[in-house]
């Protein structure tokens, strides 16, 4: 999705700088969900929340709770108690809904679970990611009703509401970059990324590659060419320096645009 058409499609209709505050927050919880940055990602799903919610209140002409900080139920409670008919309901009441539920989840991760039980941040990144994907691709889609041409709204839509899947993924002590066309040099990078400011060792880096399906020729040598971007401590292990950080940040936003389009 481009954010760029995105802000275009909702900013004639709800204030522009809560669309940008909400752009911002949902590319940030994307981007997170895709490194597999649960907490992250839900972290910033209750910042969309919230700059969505504002949006929604300022549609119809209302002046914003004032309230001391943010209060999700001044929000969520004043569009529900506005007149019906007054503004469509998916504004009123529908959307509202979802934001509620998304910030339940943002608002209580880690507090409400027994520490004993299956970590549930994977699962609730999921859900909010998909959740939020719904909320922008339905603001987007009341925002653009009735317009003459409409293709664009609708792929930009179709491709909010696909599900998405993390680029990086952590299985037992492996890092999985999951890339077809990134090289062995971008996959090794884009690990020590994964891991910072952890230090791996050589060894266990070209471990890794094999487990991405580099053949151990091209793993060894892989290690070998990034040399220049590391910092090796005095028991071998490899460190990324600010290149090779900006480097592997580059990669992985690369691979991002490339699912996208």
């Amino acid at each position: 999705m481009s954010a760029s058409s995105a802000e275009t499609f909702l900013g004639g209709v709800f204030p522009k700088r809560h669309v940008v505050a909400m752009l911002r927050h949902f590319g940030g919880m994307t981007e997170t969900f895709q490194q597999g940055q649960w907490e992250d990602s839900i972290s910033k799903s209750g910042k969309f929340v919230e700059a969505s919610l504002k949006a929604l209140y300022a549609y119809p002409r209302q002046n914003l709770p004032t309230v001391r900080g943010f209060k999700v139920d001044a929000y969520i409670n004043g569009l529900a108690n506005l007149p019906v008919g007054s503004i469509d309901d998916v504004i009123r009441i529908t959307i509202p809904r979802a934001c509620r539920f998304v910030y339940e989840i943002s608002s209580n991760r880690g507090g409400r679970h027994d520490p004993d039980e299956i970590d549930p941040n994977e699962m609730d990144a999921n859900t909010v990611t998909a959740n939020c994907s719904w909320i922008l691709a339905e603001m987007i889609r009341h925002a653009q009703r009735g317009t003459a041409d409409s293709t664009d709204v609708k792929n930009t839509v179709s491709s909010l509401v696909r599900q998405r899947y993390p680029l990086i993924e952590e299985v037992d002590s492996s890092t999985y970059f999951h890339d077809d066309d990134a090289s062995a040099v971008d996959v090794a990078l884009v690990i020590l990324l994964h891991r910072y400011p952890g230090r791996v060792a050589p060894d266990e880096l070209e471990a890794l590659l094999v487990r991405n399906d580099f053949s151990p020729a091209n793993a060894h040598q892989a290690v070998s060419r990034i040399r220049r971007y590391v910092h090796i401590d005095n028991r071998g292990r490899l460190y990324l320096l600010s290149p090779g950080l900006k480097k592997a940040e580059d990669i992985y936003k690369k691979s991002v645009l490339s699912r996208e389009s």
